[in-house]
């Protein structure tokens, strides 16, 4: 069983690892990591690599595709060579899954056309626009398509998608071994709970990260007044 995860200058670091961690441990698999080309890819800060060992054209049919997302989606989704690659993927692919903003690079790929998908709260609008029926729950199945909400639940998806493929015990030994057992300080993880003026905010200025005594500092470390 091949995984592909797709890389591509300013992913998110953990919508790849996360579900990594997971998936990688299923029975039989290999898995790759793969860019237009080898070598280093830099995340959305700019500050750490993943290696991409493979080419896009040297994995033309994995069993499982995997799109992390990214705050600066536009390129990628305007990248055709990425776009055919993951057309060409999908027509033999098991699953193709997403974390994040990654739904939208699918999206635009043609490959989410009136399916169920989520993505980051953020994203959801956008989601709708490129024809995804897009719904907020964190983990999302429709066929062999599997989307997941922002980040940290790629860790969720990968759960989900081993429980599918290698059954509950297996995934559930893979939860106990890697001990995802969140227990967050706070309960904002959602709109939903998150305190209005967080949300508020991030609905203002989406992408721009909240920097303690220097005001708001965007992904790539630049900084803008407070407000």
């Amino acid at each position: 069983m091949q995984i592909a995860i797709l890389l591509y200058p300013g992913f998110t670091t953990l919508d790849a690892v996360g579900p990594f961690e997971i998936i990688s441990r299923l029975p039989g698999a290999e898995t790759v990591f793969a860019a237009k080309e080898t070598g280093p890819v830099r995340n959305d800060q700019g500050n750490l690599a993943l290696v991409a060992d493979r080419t896009l054209a040297e994995v033309p049919g994995p069993d499982i595709v995997l799109v992390p997302g990214t705050d600066d989606w536009a390129p990628v989704i305007r990248d055709e060579e990425t776009l055919d690659w993951l057309r060409t993927a999908d027509a033999t692919s098991t699953w193709t899954t997403s974390v994040c903003t990654g739904s939208l690079i699918l999206a635009a790929a043609g490959l989410l056309d009136g399916r169920r998908a989520t993505s980051h709260w953020l994203a959801l609008d956008e989601l709708k626009k490129y024809g995804a029926d897009p719904t907020g729950e964190r983990v999302v199945f429709d066929g062999k398509y599997v989307t997941a909400a922002g980040v940290s639940s790629g860790i969720d998806m990968g759960l989900h998608l081993v429980g599918r493929i290698a059954g509950d015990r297996h995934a559930q030994s893979l939860q106990l071994l890697t001990e995802y057992d969140p227990q967050p300080p706070y309960d904002a993880g959602s709109p939903e709970k998150a305190p209005a003026e967080v949300v508020a905010f991030w609905r203002a200025g989406a992408g721009r990260v909240p920097d303690a005594g220097q005001g708001a500092r965007d992904v790539r470390g630049n900084v803008t007044p407070r407000r």
